[in-house]
């Protein structure tokens, strides 16, 4: 009897030491779902105002607005939004981002997490005979993981409000990103940090880059703390000025953060053999990386919205 229940306390014990480490996992089943979906042909590339785009819109609302706590920040959780392509010389009416908070626990400051949904669409064929660019790296997996982490903090509230964008126009030159942040329904001094994720989902070397800790070195020392010993390996760096295409500050949605002097951490992964091609497509993501990938990515976020918290308590 003594020994069953040393054994049963023994348990519990040991449930209750290992449950903050299983609690801050996000929905591995879930996230490959939401990337094979995306990234599948029936949404062919997900272009700006395609069928295959309205799609990808319909399935992010569907999985973003139903969530608890979860509030719209404009009409029906979107943020419509016209520009013209002069180098196409195309008028785009009705880009769409959707939106949605999660109010913070402990402060209203805001901590605005993006990743772009659309991608190129159909181009020329390849030697496969295969049209469809999937974009399942670039940027399924993004959007993919910011469903996922939208889902956790569902249930963890944050203590900083989070805002959770799906950004439309990416690849027509950041132009969802730059239409959020010129109607935002905050100041942008309320927003202490933008985390970007674009193509995160692959990388043989099993690293993961978190770049813009050059304009902001205090968020370096939270991110290293945070990533210490994972899977990925957390990389700094590519932010750097005048050295050209190796500076991605201006590479993704982040770099409107930028413009309007908001820091900003971007997560992604250096350029594949697949990168804007038919063949980035869902059978050609590392699984185990991604969703090691969005594990390290929750990780730090978590770790972000404490630290920050606390210097602004200072």
């Amino acid at each position: 009897m003594c020994f069953k229940f040393l054994k049963n306390l023994f348990a519990t014990v040991l449930f209750l030491i290992c449950l903050p480490s299983l609690a801050q996992k996000i929905d591995e089943d879930r996230l490959l779902k939401h990337l094979e979906y995306l990234s599948s042909d029936q949404l062919a590339g997900r272009a700006t105002l395609s069928e295959g785009s309205q799609k990808a819109k319909i399935y992010i609302l569907e999985n973003l607005t139903t969530l608890e706590l979860v509030e719209p920040l404009y009409p029906d959780f979107i943020q419509y939004f016209s520009f013209e392509n002069t180098r196409r010389k195309q008028v785009y009416e009705d880009a769409a981002n959707i939106v949605a908070l999660i109010p913070g626990s402990e402060t209203n400051k805001v901590i605005v997490i993006t990743a772009h949904y659309d991608h190129v669409g159909v181009g020329r064929v390849n030697a496969e005979g295969d049209s469809i660019y999937n974009g399942a790296d670039d940027n399924a997996s993004g959007t993919s993981a910011l469903l996922v982490l939208a889902d956790y903090f569902s249930k963890n509230r944050p203590k900083h409000s989070i805002v959770f964008a799906a950004l439309d126009a990416e690849e027509l030159g950041l132009r969802g990103a730059r239409a959020l942040l010129e109607d935002f329904p905050y100041p942008m001094e309320q927003i202490v940090l933008n985390v970007n994720m674009d193509m995160i989902s692959r990388n043989d070397q099993n690293e993961i880059f978190a770049s813009g800790t050059h304009y902001n070195p205090y968020l370096k020392d939270i991110l290293e703390k945070a990533a210490a010993n994972s899977s990925p390996t957390l990389k700094f760096g590519h932010d750097i000025p005048g050295t050209g295409r190796e500076d991605w500050t201006k590479s993704s949605d982040h770099g409107a953060f930028y413009e309007k002097k908001v820091p900003h951490i971007y997560f992604g992964v250096e350029d594949h053999q697949d990168y804007h091609k038919p063949s980035d497509e869902f059978g050609n993501i590392q699984q185990e990386f991604f969703i090691n990938s969005a594990n390290l990515i929750l990780k730090c976020i978590l770790a972000l919205d404490q630290e920050l918290l606390q210097s602004e308590k200072k």
